[in-house]
């Protein structure tokens, strides 16, 4: 408190220091609003092969298509799914599909199954579907029965995730288009899964799904059964900046609008 007998001799600077303070404080004000505006975009997760909040069916292809190193990527999955404790059901196909696993089951009962995704001529004799599989590959069959078990069992919030080097029979892909249609008429979420697909696989699907259906590729670290889904991001630099911002304006407000309480003219004792 400065006592003065000239306090009203400072008209202008008060209306500067009051024009200083609305602007430097609009500013913060802005900055925090462009700051919780920019943290509502930030992934702190890998996202899911099963999309949130749904209860997912894995189509896994095991056609002779598939080749001997597409099998490290389907049990990449397998273990990831595990990881990120999924709810699920599982189809496998190849010329015919066959429901595995009924949709709602926990994904670590994948675990069991590691040992019999390996290349035809390294697996054991007998598996689940050996004997009834044959070289062709009709992905609609196998996508128009992980709907119908989603559809049986009243499953609202359903998705599929499809496992496959995308190469289906020639005569497949009308039916192909129709299925796809039809899953995304139900609302059921179609992510694809791709191993190694070719150019012209990847185009057919690409012109049948929607905008960000094709899932990226396991990533080769995930090898143990707890791989954690969790990934650490690159640091949220427009956060950080507009952050940055925001204290420097408060600063300067600080400095430069600061009030100074200065009494007016006092009355002679």
């Amino acid at each position: 408190m400065v006592d003065t007998h000239d306090a009203d001799a400072f008209p202008a600077a008060a209306w500067r220091t009051r024009i200083l303070r609305l602007v430097f404080g609009g500013g913060a004000l802005i900055l925090v609003v462009a700051s919780a505006a920019s943290a509502r975009d930030l992934e702190t997760r890998e996202r899911g092969l099963i999309p949130s909040g749904t209860t997912g069916v894995v189509v896994v292809d095991l056609s002779l298509s598939i080749a001997d190193e597409d099998y490290d990527a389907v049990r990449r999955a397998f273990r990831r799914l595990v990881s990120e404790n999924a709810s699920i059901g599982l189809v496998v196909f190849s010329d015919v599909a066959y429901e595995l696993l009924p949709p709602g089951t926990p994904a670590s009962e994948l675990r069991p199954m590691l040992r019999l995704l390996v290349p035809p001529r390294l697996g054991p004799v007998v598996n689940p579907w050996t004997q009834a599989f044959r070289a062709g590959t009709k992905i609609s069959a196998a996508l128009d029965l992980a709907r119908h078990m989603l559809e049986r069992d009243g499953v609202r919030s359903g998705s599929i995730l499809l496992v496959s080097d995308l190469e289906t029979a020639p005569d497949d892909v009308p039916s192909l288009a129709r299925t796809v249609q039809s899953l995304r008429q139900g609302s059921i979420q179609l992510r694809v899964l791709g191993l190694a697909p070719s150019t012209d696989a990847q185009l057919i699907f690409a012109g049948l799904l929607q905008e960000g259906a094709f899932e990226a590729p396991v990533a080769d670290g995930a090898q143990g059964p707890e791989a954690e889904s969790e990934i650490r991001v690159g640091a949220p630099r427009t956060l950080l900046l507009l952050g940055m911002l925001f204290f420097l304006a408060l600063a300067v407000h600080e400095r430069y609008s600061g009030r100074l309480a200065i009494t007016g003219r006092r009355s002679p004792a």
